[in-house]
């Protein structure tokens, strides 16, 4: 079974870590596309801000792993 992690601004994600999930920092488009190239292999899902969202761009959401959620705005 693979881990779940989160990118985005750090109000947004840092509360997911008490559920367990990874938590990656990312507040600028830059830092957003390092988090996730830097994915951990074992990560099999991906929770996102819609900022991050915006900065990652269709192809990279649209790839099928791993499998990529965006948080409501």
């Amino acid at each position: 079974m693979g881990r779940v992690a989160a990118i985005g601004e750090q109000t947004r994600v840092a509360g997911l870590a008490l559920a367990g999930v990874t938590v990656l920092v990312a507040e600028e488009p830059a830092a957003v596309h390092r988090a996730w190239q830097d994915l951990p292999q074992d990560v099999a899902m991906v929770i996102v801000t819609p900022a991050a969202a915006g900065a990652l761009g269709p192809t990279l959401l649209e790839s099928p792993r791993p499998l990529t959620a965006v948080m409501p705005a």
